[in-house]
């Protein structure tokens, strides 16, 4: 017998976006996963993924016999307030002067992120969010005249996610293989994980932690 949903709710809410830089992402000993200071990137209005996946049957005498599925990168887009030049620069790879406040641009240097954020659910439940790696492209920007109305501009950033190199030990295929992650989501209504510390720094599957 089908087990029935105990409630049916919607998101409605986003809040507190953070990044960290990845500093390493691999399986050498001592090394393994690990992540700079988490900082604020700005305010946050929405927050949208999609993901790449692709499923196609092979067909063995005359008939579809085995479906081969693929997922790719998650493109993750973002509608923020304006986002202040030293927090735009370092998550794009462009240059910022500390001692004239300015934002240098020109080629950029490749820099892989974390981003963390909270979503909430129609019935006030959180779900904590950290996306593990992925680079950030350079917003488009739009200035408008002011006028005697309400009309104001924001900013649109995209996030490319990607699985990390480093595979962890909470993550196992059916072999028993670890195996790398893109995201851990929690639902705090569950009330089964610790999530005191959950945006002190990047919570991976490894470090995230049952409630005692």
């Amino acid at each position: 017998m089908q087990k029935e949903l105990d409630e049916i709710v919607e998101y409605r809410g986003v809040e507190d976006l953070v990044a960290a830089e990845v500093l390493t992402d691999n399986n050498k000993e001592g090394e393994g996963y690990t992540t700079g200071e988490v900082f604020a990137i700005a305010g946050v209005a929405e927050i949208g993924k999609s993901t790449s996946n692709s499923n196609e049957p092979h067909y063995y005498n005359n008939i579809p016999a085995v479906v081969v599925g693929s997922t790719g990168a998650d493109e993750v887009k973002i509608n923020t307030s304006a986002i202040p030049l030293d927090v735009l620069a370092k998550v794009t790879g462009q240059h910022y002067d500390d001692t004239t406040g300015a934002l240098i641009e020109g080629e950029r240097e490749t820099k892989y992120f974390a981003i963390g954020y909270k979503t909430k659910k129609t019935n006030g439940d959180y779900v904590y969010v950290w996306r593990l790696k992925g680079t950030f492209n350079i917003p488009e920007s739009t200035h408008n005249t002011e006028t005697d109305g309400t009309d104001a501009n924001g900013q649109e950033l995209t996030y490319t996610g990607i699985n990390t190199t480093h595979k962890f030990a909470k993550v196992l295929d059916k072999n028993g293989n670890k195996k790398g992650a893109k995201a851990v989501n929690v639902d705090l209504g569950k009330d089964l994980a610790d999530v005191s510390t959950f945006f002190d720094t990047v919570t991976t599957p490894d470090t995230l932690k049952a409630k005692a």
